[in-house]
């Protein structure tokens, strides 16, 4: 379970020309006996948690009562950051906050919380406004400066700037913390895993005596995410993409919030979330372009992933037996059904993802049939090799077989070895500095220790990935499961099976000695 807390309690925009109406009384459509905006957002906080907390107002009190959960009146921000922390520290598991005005996608929310960072921020990417020689227009810039036009803000709610990297939150400003050099904005919801919780709580608490450098604008979220960032918390980002988020703080922007989530397709957005995002390249362009419609129809017909799995492991054994024939009619239907029998494998975690069914046994058997239906098809590739009159292949079947066992075995104990390792602690900078350049200097100093020897290397080579070319080139030299079968498929269907051995055997060195000289550089960095 989740522990949701909804802010009812955050400020409204700046010089904002619309009144302000409290969060429960924001009709989501201008149609009579219309929902309100609180009360779909506090039936979707209700399917993470039966008693949500939420922290408002006295004179908003009076929307929540009668419903599930907790409300904590707060007169004022300390009393927000107060109440938070009592929040955080007698939650037992993740905590997800986000403000009670929000519109917000069902789908969203679950992306956001079944993130495995150890806390996660939804923002908005800003394009970098520089001058005519390129430099940034405003370095440091604190937030009551920063503030974009009303207009700008109308489907987002108040807008914090914030500087954040390819991955995390770098510094976030306030009308006391200056940021420097402002990229992004936090939209306003925040995930912090449970072992995070304790420090959240402290971060609030000191903040709280602190509330009176704070203005008007400044959002309750915005500081909770300055007091992880600033006590060594990493803290993930994530944008909208395909989804839709947005604050409302009028009746007028209300209507208009949801007029634009209406307008996005959440099932499709839900389905294109099914799909892995680091496939291969085969997978990419050969088989999650279609698959996922499979999963969608499995899915709605009833059909678990468990099911999907053992068409795809039937149709692997279906393979192996076509392939044994020997015959040439036997190895083009072999590379259909071995292909199929991968496009299922894609398909029983596409169903799982979008039906949201996990399960132990699931995730056993995806992994252990999917080296079986490969073993099968290698024995009834020698099989038909002997049958068809074309030498004996079982020792380079055997060879491939190993090769490809001892790639899983590096697989399995390298991410085991990575998963015990302990984590890098981020610099911290106290709460009551309002210039953050203590922290990027921190941060840039940590970077330049990075550069050089085998780090430097390392670095080179992630950076090569932003190329096209090179990203696929490294997706594939890896030999991953679908060009692995793609290779099997194709070779088998137009030439004898030792030239799919042969394929296998060397196209699987070379992806054996990349990995293994990749891990052992990131080992000994």
């Amino acid at each position: 379970m989740t522990r949701v807390v909804l802010l009812g309690s955050s400020p409204g925009p700046i010089g904002s020309t619309e009144p302000h109406v409290p969060p429960g009384r924001l009709a989501l459509t201008s149609l009579p006996g219309s929902p309100t905006v609180l009360s779909r957002l506090h039936a979707q906080a209700v399917a993470l948690d039966p008693e949500p907390v939420a922290i408002v107002r006295p004179a908003e009190a009076g929307d929540l009562r009668g419903l599930p959960g907790r409300v904590a009146e707060s007169a004022d921000l300390a009393g927000d950051l107060h109440a938070v922390a009592d929040a955080a520290e007698h939650a037992a598991d993740n905590l997800f906050l986000i403000p009670a005005g929000a519109v917000v996608h069902d789908e969203l929310i679950y992306q956001i919380t079944k993130s495995k960072r150890g806390a996660l921020a939804l923002i908005a990417k800003e394009p970098r406004q520089e001058d005519e020689n390129g430099e940034p227009i405003a370095d440091e810039v604190p937030i009551e400066e920063a503030q974009p036009e009303i207009g700008d803000r109308t489907l987002e709610g108040l807008i914090v700037r914030a500087r954040s990297g390819r991955s995390r939150v770098i510094s976030v400003g306030s009308a006391y913390h200056a940021v420097t050099r402002p990229n992004s904005v936090l939209l306003g919801p925040l995930y912090v895993h449970q072992r995070h919780a304790a420090t959240l709580a402290a971060a609030a608490r000191e903040l709280a005596g602190m509330a009176h450098l704070f203005g008007p604008e400044d959002d309750l979220v915005q500081l909770l995410v300055l007091g992880l960032v600033r006590r060594g918390v990493s803290v993930g980002i994530r944008g909208r993409r395909d989804l839709f988020y947005a604050r409302a703080w009028s009746q007028a922007e209300a209507d208009a919030a949801v007029a634009a989530m209406s307008e996005i397709d959440e099932d499709r957005a839900r389905l294109n979330n099914a799909v892995k995002g680091a496939d291969g390249f085969f997978t990419t362009f050969f088989v999650s372009t279609y698959s996922r419609f499979i999963a969608r129809w499995a899915a709605r017909r009833g059909l678990t992933p468990n099911q999907v799995t053992m068409i795809s492991i039937a149709l692997g054994v279906l393979a192996a037996l076509a392939f044994a024939t020997g015959t040439r009619a036997g190895a083009v239907a072999g590379g259909l059904l071995i292909y199929f029998a991968f496009v299922f494998d894609c398909v029983d975690g596409q169903v799982a993802r979008y039906a949201r069914k996990f399960g132990v046994l699931g995730a056993w058997l995806d992994a252990t049939f999917d080296r079986a239906k490969e073993y099968v098809v290698f024995a009834g590739l020698a099989v038909g090799s002997i049958v068809a009159g074309q030498g004996d292949v079982w020792t380079l079947a055997l060879i491939a077989l190993s090769l490809q066992s001892v790639r899983h075995l590096l697989d399995f104990s390298f991410g085991a070895a990575n998963r015990r390792k302990a984590p890098v602690p981020l610099p911290t900078l106290e709460l009551t500095a309002a210039d953050d350049r203590p922290l990027r200097d921190a941060l840039e100093k940590r970077r330049a220790s990075r550069t050089g020897g085998v780090r430097g290397a390392l670095k080179l080579w992630t950076k090569a990935g932003r190329f096209r070319a090179v990203h696929w080139a490294r997706k594939m030299i890896v030999f991953p499961i679908g060009e692995r079968f793609a290779a099997i498929a194709i070779t088998a269907a137009l030439f004898e099976p030792r030239v799919t051995f042969l394929t296998l055997v060397i196209w699987g060195g070379i992806a054996a000695a990349y990995t293994l000289t990749g891990r052992l550089m990131r080992s000994l960095a």
